[in-house]
C-alpha cells in the first residue's frame, strides 16, 4: 500500500475532524502511517516580550510567532561579527527536556507506525545565527566565517541526531528549505559547497545505524535535485507542483534512486478545491509515481491551518481506496503497451 502522512497537521484542521483529540491520537485515528515531531516545536524559547510574541531561541536569536504558529519569524541573528563568534556557545543537545516528547511518542508508537523528527542545520544558520542576508554575504566575502559556523551547528546536530536514533526514532527529516518557486535559493555552486556537506554528514550517520534519512525543500529544486541525490538520501519532499516539479517527470528521472514523497496541492487544492477534485488529484499522483513503490502520497508542503478538514479526509481515503497494490486493479488504463504489468 502507498504510505501516507504529513510533516505538519495544523490543530484546526484536527479539530475541524475530530474536535479535542491531541496530535497523536488523530494520527492513530486517521490510521496514518507516521507521526512527525518538528525540532522547532520542541525546543525552548526565552520570552523577551510576550505582549508582542517577542522571544530568545535556544541559539539566542530573537524570534517572533504569529498568533497560532509554531515557526516564529526571524528578528535579529544571534551572532553580527567574527568577534561575537569567537565567544559564542551553542545550546546543549543533550538537555533531556529536549527528548520528553519524543521518548514518550516512541514507547508509544513504535513498531506500529513510523517515528519521524525534523533537523535543520542550514536552517539554523540562515534563520537564528547568521541571518540569510549575512549568510549569502558572507557565502562570497568570507566563507571561512560560514564554515566555522557550520562546524558549530553540524556538530551539534550529529550530536543531536546520534540521541533521537538512540531513544528509537525510525526516520530523520532534514527539513530546511533551500529553494523558492523560482529556484534554488542560493546558486547551486554554494548549495554544494556549505549546505550539501552537513546533509551528507546526516545522511551517512543515519545509514551507518540502519535509519533512513530524508530530504525536505519546498520550491522548484530541480537544479540541485541531483546533488540532493548525491547525499544518499532516501527521500525527497514534497515536489510542489504549482512551481513545477512535476511528479511524472522526477519519477522517470529519479524514481529509481529515491522514495518520492508528496505532490498534492494544498496551496490551493486542498484549501478551495472540492472533494472529488482533491480525489482525482490523488489518483494523478499514484498514476504518476506509483508504479514499482518508492512514492509516498502526501500533502506538497503540509496540512496547514487553510486547509478544508473534508479535503483532507478525501485525500486520506483516496490513497486507501487507489494506492492498494496491485495498481491496475484501481485503474483502467495504467498499463500501457509495452510498459508492463503494474505491482
Amino acid at each position: 500500500m502507498i504510505p501516507t502522512f504529513e510533516l505538519f497537521i495544523d490543530p484546526k484542521v484536527i479539530d475541524g475532524i475530530k474536535p479535542g483529540l491531541s496530535y497523536e491520537d488523530f494520527c492513530e485515528y486517521m490510521d496514518l502511517d507516521a507521526i512527525c515531531y518538528h525540532e522547532l516545536a520542541l525546543d525552548k524559547y526565552e520570552v523577551i516580550d510576550e505582549t508582542k510574541r517577542m522571544y530568545r531561541d535556544q541559539w539566542g536569536a530573537i524570534v517572533q510567532f504569529s498568533p497560532g504558529a509554531f515557526v516564529a519569524v526571524p528578528k535579529q541573528p544571534a551572532i553580527k561579527s567574527e568577534k561575537e563568534l569567537d565567544i559564542y556557545v551553542g545550546p546543549d543537545p543533550d538537555v533531556s527536556s529536549r527528548y520528553e516528547k519524543i521518548e514518550q511518542a516512541v514507547k508509544r508508537f513504535k513498531g506500529k507506525i513510523a517515528v519521524i523528527t525534523t533537523v535543520r542545520p542550514s536552517g539554523t544558520i540562515r534563520d537564528s545565527l547568521l541571518g540569510f542576508t549575512d549568510l549569502c554575504r558572507d557565502m562570497t566575502r568570507n566563507p571561512h566565517m560560514v564554515d566555522r559556523v557550520n562546524k558549530i551547528v553540524n556538530d551539534y546536530y550529529m550530536r543531536y541526531v546520534k540521541n533521537l536514533i538512540d531513544i528509537g526514532v525510525d526516520i530523520i527529516c532534514e527539513s530546511t528549505d533551500w529553494a523558492i518557486s523560482q529556484g534554488s535559493m542560493v546558486s547551486p555552486k554554494y548549495t554544494e559547497r556549505f549546505m550539501i556537506p552537513g546533509l551528507r554528514q546526516i545522511v551517512q550517520y543515519c545509514h551507518s545505524r540502519g535509519v533512513p534519512c530524508f530530504k525536505h525543500t519546498d520550491g522548484n529544486f530541480w537544479s540541485i535535485f541531483d546533488m540532493i541525490l548525491e547525499t544518499g538520501v532516501d527521500g525527497v519532499n514534497p515536489l510542489e507542483p504549482v512551481v513545477g516539479m512535476d511528479l511524472g517527470e522526477a519519477k522517470a528521472k529519479y524514481g529509481d534512486k529515491v522514495c518520492l514523497m508528496g505532490n498534492v496541492d494544498c496551496g490551493h487544492l486542498l484549501v478551495w478545491g472540492t472533494k472529488d477534485e482533491v480525489r482525482e488529484a490523488v489518483k494523478e499522483c499514484i498514476r504518476k509515481a506509483g508504479k514499482g513503490g518508492g512514492y509516498i502520497c502526501m500533502s506538497s508542503n503540509s496540512i496547514h491551518s487553510a486547509v478544508k478538514p473534508e479535503n483532507y479526509i478525501a485525500m486520506v481515503e483516496a490513497i486507501r481506496e487507489y494506492g492498494t497494490y496491485p495498481l491496475s486493479e484501481h485503474f483502467d488504463n495504467l498499463v500501457e503497451a509495452g510498459s508492463g504489468s503494474w505491482s
